[in-house]
């Protein structure tokens, strides 16, 4: 029975969360036994600003009320001990226009009715894009639809990478990237979108718009989300980011992105691989 409430928990967690998940079908054996709600705080400083949401799970039966949660105190802190008081805005959301500074290693604290939940995460360098395209992968009689990321690893350190690629301003496919195969070099990362004329609805259409975020994270925040992706084969819960029994995570990170029409005209031919 407490496998299959932890088996619940993922479920309703992964459907809050607001930025990592593409279109995925699975059959889940779910048992709807009641389950006491959960905070889920999902958090960021970055150099746009610092930023939190918080809510809560709800039983699977129970689809009228919300999730969000105000009234919270929440206070970031960096090493050097100077703290910012998060401002609430409504929809759970709490944020600052403080941006993080590189290097820097930041704390958040949680105050929510008694409860208190706290996560570190150290903020790395900017990431730099060379180049995001698209190019027709033949294999066997096949012509694939793939994006191209290319990105140069930033030098003299070990690195990790956070990629999220939107359609049309909604989340499509999210990755995962360390610099251990080639560092200091040029990092690539490879979108599939699908077969040439089919009607998939992953598909990408003419005139589609992308939106690609890539984000420099620290190992913490790597090994949390890399939990995540792999939860479904293993059977697991996300590792803890959090202390105090919250889900979700706290990430410092700097950010790049990139912004593109998709047109068919515009795919690059690449020959068939032997």
């Amino acid at each position: 029975m407490k496998r299959k409430i932890i088996h619940i928990i993922n479920v309703v967690y992964i459907i809050n969360l607001l930025y990592l998940f593409s279109s995925c079908e699975k059959e889940i054996d779910i048992d709807y036994h009641h389950v006491e709600p959960i905070y889920v705080v999902e958090a960021s400083v970055s150099n746009s600003g610092m930023q939190a949401r918080i809510s809560m799970t709800n039983d699977m039966a129970d689809n009228t009320t919300t999730s969000d949660i105000s009234g919270a105190v929440v206070t970031i802190t960096d090493s050097d001990g100077i703290s910012e008081t998060l401002s609430y805005v409504g929809n759970g959301i709490y944020k600052s226009i403080i941006s993080g500074i590189p290097g820097v290693e930041y704390r958040i604290d949680v105050e929510i009715d008694g409860h208190h939940f706290s996560s570190t995460s150290t903020m790395q360098e900017m990431p730099e894009i060379n180049e995001f395209h698209f190019i027709w992968q033949k294999v066997m009689n096949q012509k694939l639809l793939m994006g191209e990321l290319l990105f140069q690893d930033i030098p003299n350190q070990d690195n990790w990478y956070f990629i999220h690629l939107y359609r049309n301003e909604t989340g499509y496919s999210w990755a995962l990237k360390r610099d251990d195969v080639d560092p200091d070099g040029e990092l690539q990362q490879l979108f599939s979108f699908g077969v040439e004329d089919s009607d998939d609805e992953d598909m990408l259409r003419e005139g589609d718009r992308l939106h690609l975020e890539l984000r420099a994270i620290d190992q913490r925040t790597y090994d949390y989300f890399y939990s995540m992706q792999i939860m479904g084969n293993t059977g697991t819960n996300p590792i803890q980011n959090f202390t105090g029994g919250c889900l979700g995570y706290f990430s410092a990170y700097c950010e790049v992105t990139y912004d593109c029409i998709y047109h068919v005209a515009d795919v690059e031919e690449v020959k068939e691989e032997k």
